[in-house]
């Protein structure tokens, strides 16, 4: 770092996205992207606003908002539209965490969480999962804190269902309770239903994964309408203009054509049955999932080294360095053909 970096980050551990190489055409299995094109619509929708890329987009993206919560059956007043998930999650967190509410998430989860809170100075607790990789909902109930889950979490794919969130709502009265459903769409429960019910809960998803929209960085939040005013005021505070007119465009025709997105839905989920049972019959341990990912790991083998042996075939996963994971990989669901190569690579690498 430079010597006129701020020492208030000179401590900063900033969060690792998965990689993204150039040197070789991949099988990319490595960042829960969806492996098929936005729906026919949203193209052209793009396309319409390049002629109006000299006007500021709509700080409300209300024509987009209104449609989401026609989607999701809420009021517009309960939506909040950002520049991805993490915007509304960084958002979030400065408006609802600080030293009397600190943060709460699990210590495997998404490695956001703890990056926006050192970036915020605001103190956390990481709980551990269970020995089996679940989460134990009364570990978060009471004691005034901000709460944040990934439901389904990352990198283990599994879920808790509606009742489990609703008990850590409900047992949170005094503090907000953040529920990143950024994986929701393959095969989880979502708590959107509950926003009515809850004061204290906001959850966010985004466009990213099951719409086919990662590179166009939309994502949004839902909740009971004060707490949209509070995170309004940290956008315009921060990023009025948050989200641009082409993802404004294209977030409108997704939803538009919604149906497209849940039939590849549908497509995803039978991939990631058949890889689980693939790999199950290779000797593997693979957690259950409700996510476009599965989390495995094969006794007696090093996670490191399965990886780099894949990579160096044409095929990239995700893998992490965290003690108790570092034999797990975390596989990404493509297409069939794209299943199929895995496992394929898979054998290769074990037979040698």
């Amino acid at each position: 770092m430079s010597s006129f970096f701020t020492k208030r980050y000179a401590a900063l551990e900033p969060y690792t996205p998965g990689e993204q190489p150039q040197d070789m055409q991949y099988v990319k299995l490595n960042t829960n992207e969806s492996p098929f094109p936005p729906s026919p619509g949203v193209a052209a929708a793009v396309a319409a606003e390049c002629a109006r890329l000299q006007l500021y987009s709509d700080p409300e993206s209300r024509k987009l908002t209104e449609k989401l919560a026609e989607v999701y059956g809420v009021k517009p007043e309960q939506v909040l539209m950002t520049n991805g998930s993490d915007e509304i999650l960084n958002f979030a967190f400065m408006a609802f965490a600080d030293e009397e509410r600190p943060l709460v998430f699990p210590d495997i989860s998404y490695g956001f969480y703890p990056v926006f809170a050192q970036l915020n100075h605001i103190p956390y607790e990481e709980i551990p999962l269970k020995e089996d990789f679940s989460i134990d909902p009364a570990d978060y109930c009471g004691g005034g804190k901000t709460v944040v889950l990934a439901n389904p979490n990352a990198p283990t794919g599994m879920s808790l269902s509606l009742q489990q969130i609703e008990q850590i709502v409900a047992g949170n009265p005094d503090g907000v309770v953040i529920v990143d459903e950024a994986y929701v769409d393959f095969g989880g429960e979502s708590a959107v239903c509950l926003v009515d019910r809850y004061e204290n809960l906001l959850v966010t998803g985004t466009f990213s994964k099951s719409r086919s929209m990662a590179g166009a960085r939309l994502g949004f939040g839902i909740g009971n309408a004060a707490l949209i005013r509070d995170l309004n005021t940290i956008k315009y505070s921060t990023n009025p203009y948050n989200v641009n007119r082409m993802t404004s465009a294209a977030g409108i025709a997704a939803l538009e054509e919604n149906e497209y997105y849940l039939a590849n839905c549908r497509v995803i989920m039978a991939n990631r049955e058949y890889t689980a049972e693939a790999l199950r019959a290779l000797g593997f341990e693979v957690l259950p999932s409700c996510a476009n990912f599965i989390f495995a790991r094969r006794p007696g083998v090093d996670g490191g080294e399965l990886y780099r042996s894949l990579k160096a075939r044409g095929i990239l996963v995700r893998h992490f360095d965290k003690p108790r994971i570092r034999d797990f990989l975390r596989i990404s669901i493509g297409t069939r053909e794209q299943m199929e190569r895995f496992v394929e690579g898979v054998k290769q690498c074990l037979e040698a």
